[in-house]
Formats: C-alpha cells, structure tokens, sequence
C-alpha cells in the first residue's frame, strides 16, 4: 500500500554529478503530464554506484538519487507511481550574477579573457570566472554591468582594433 500525495522521484544519476550536489539542492520537474512544472528537493543520494552499461554500450557509474515532490499533490493530478517524468537539477543559481555567453570568453595564457568595447575600440581584458554553464559563464572580476563585449571575436579582433556594430550598418 501506498500514498499517492506521498510521491517521491528516484534519479538515476551519473556518480560524477551525484558528488557535485547534495540535500536540499533544487530541481524542476517536466514532462510529467501536466501543464506546470513542479518542484523538487533532493532528500538523499544513495551510499553505493552501480557500473551499468548505457544505450551507447558504454559502461558508466550511476547512483539512486531521491527527490521529494515538495508540489501540493493537488497541484498534480493524476501522477503516480511508476510515472517517468524529466528532471532538471539546479546545480547552482544566483540571482545577480555577471554572465557572459561562452562564446565571447578566449585564453589569454593561463587566464580568461574578452574584448571589451570602450569607445568604438576593442579593449582586451582579463576576467576571473566563477561558475560556468552550457552557454554563459559568470564573471567574479574584470567586468562590470553594462560593459559591452565582443561576442564570438575573430583572429581580426585584437586590442585598440576599431570596432564597427553590425546592426547600425
């Protein structure tokens, strides 16, 4: 016997993001039937990985993480158990990050760098990154809101080169 309003989502998760989070950590619920996503919370990550093979043939390790519905169950009908569902876990989330898309970031040596545009001139400058993502990274130093930056800059972009915006031509 079970508790419908008492769900709980089972992740099967690679063992190198399962050691990258931890209780508490956020995630979001899709796919589930309904027309909201819902929320979840990590409650605990299983003590032990199995080597299973995936749909590639590639054996990898993976963990049992299990995730509260922390959505009134009311506020999801008709989901029960067995129910396949996406989850999407929030790593990390700030609410004022400086990001830049990935795409403007280039090594300069062992730093991170990008090109500033500081009067119709393109400005090297180096940038100290925090946390990163799929497509922006968030900068800790070197940048300031509001700078305007060099999106995907070719080898023709260097420092003090003329910059001429695309979208006045």
């Amino acid at each position: 016997l079970g508790d419908p309003a008492d769900l709980e989502i089972v992740a099967d998760l690679l063992s190198s993001d399962a050691v990258r989070i931890g209780p508490g950590t956020r995630a979001i619920v899709e796919r589930w039937g309904g027309p909201d996503p819902l929320e979840a919370t990590l409650t605990r990550i299983e003590p032990a990985a199995e080597t299973r093979v995936s749909a590639l043939g590639i054996e990898e390790q993976r963990v049992d993480a299990i995730f509260e519905i922390e959505t009134p169950p009311e506020d999801r009908p008709g989901l029960g158990h067995g129910f396949a569902v996406f989850l999407r876990v929030v790593e990390w989330e700030s609410g004022d990050a400086l990001q830049v898309p990935l795409g403007a970031l280039f090594r300069r040596d062992a730093d991170w760098a990008v090109f500033v545009v500081e009067n119709g001139v393109a400005r090297e400058r180096i940038v100290t990154l925090g946390q990163r993502g799929a497509r922006e990274a968030e900068v800790l130093e070197g940048l300031v809101e509001g700078d305007v930056i060099v999106t995907h800059p070719s080898d023709a972009v260097a420092d003090g080169v003329m910059i001429v915006d695309r979208a006045t031509l």
